[in-house]
C-alpha cells in the first residue's frame, strides 16, 4: 500500500511494509520536504553516540533517503515519525577511506547501515526490534546482496544474532572519543557459498 503526503517536492512516497496497532514501518520511495523537520529532530539523539556528522541535514536527507539504491525505512506511531533505519550500497560511500578498504567494495554485494534510531520513549515498546527486523528481511530478499555492514560501539556486536565478523576497530570514531567496531553480517552462508561456485540455493523438497 502506497502512502502519499502533499504534492510536488513536499510529497513523500512510501510503501507500508509492516503494521500493527498504532505502529507501522514504511519503505521510502521519496521523502518530501514536509518530513525533513521530524527526521532532523529525531537524528539529534544520535549525536552523543555517533558524533555531529550523524545529525541529518536537508543535504544528507536527500543523499541517503532519496539516493537511487538506498534502502530507507521510517517507523511511525499514530502517524508520527518516531525512527528510521537507512541502508546504502557500500559503493555510495566511496569518499570514505574505510569503505574503499572493505574487501567487498566494488562488488555491489554489501549494504551499509548508515543510521538506525528510535525515539527514546519508544525503545521499550519493541519498535526498534521490529524496525530492524523489517530492514534485515527486506535486504535478504535482494539476491545480489550478501552482506550488511555497519559501525557500532565496541561490544555491541556481541548482542547481534547471526554470522557476524568484526573487521576493524576504530578509536575515537567521528571524534566521539569512543572505540567503535566495523562489522560484517553474512546474510546467508549457503547462498554465499553457492554463489562463489556459480550455484543457486535450492529447496530441500
Amino acid at each position: 500500500m502506497k502512502k502519499v503526503v502533499s504534492n510536488s517536492e513536499k510529497q513523500s512516497i512510501t510503501s507500508v511494509i509492516a503494521s500493527g496497532g498504532p505502529f507501522q514501518v514504511e519503505l521510502i520511495k521519496f521523502i518530501g520536504e514536509e518530513e525533513y523537520k521530524s527526521l532532523i529532530n529525531i537524528s539529534k539523539s544520535l549525536i552523543e553516540e555517533y558524533g555531529k556528522a550523524s545529525k541529518l541535514t536537508e543535504t544528507t536527507i536527500n543523499t541517503y533517503f532519496n539516493k537511487v539504491g538506498s534502502l530507507p525505512f521510517i517507523a511511525r506511531h499514530q502517524g508520527q515519525i518516531i525512527g528510521y533505519i537507512i541502508g546504502v550500497p557500500l559503493e555510495i560511500l566511496s569518499m570514505e577511506p574505510w569503505a574503499r578498504l572493505d574487501a567487498n567494495f566494488g562488488e555491489n554485494n554489501t549494504i551499509y547501515t548508515y543510521a538506525f534510531v528510535i525515539e527514546n520513549k519508544y525503545k521499550k515498546n519493541g519498535y526498534a526490534k521490529m524496525l530492524k527486523k523489517v530492514f534485515l528481511n527486506w535486504i535478504k530478499k535482494k539476491k545480489d546482496i550478501l552482506y550488511i555492514t555497519g559501525h557500532v560501539r565496541k561490544g555491541i556486536t556481541q548482542r547481534f544474532k547471526g554470522n557476524i565478523k568484526v573487521i576493524d576497530e576504530i578509536e575515537n570514531w567521528q571524534q566521539t572519543g569512543k572505540m567503535f567496531e566495523y562489522y560484517r553480517r553474512e546474510l546467508d552462508p549457503d547462498h554465499i557459498y553457492g554463489k562463489s561456485l556459480g550455484l543457486t540455493k535450492k529447496s530441500n523438497v
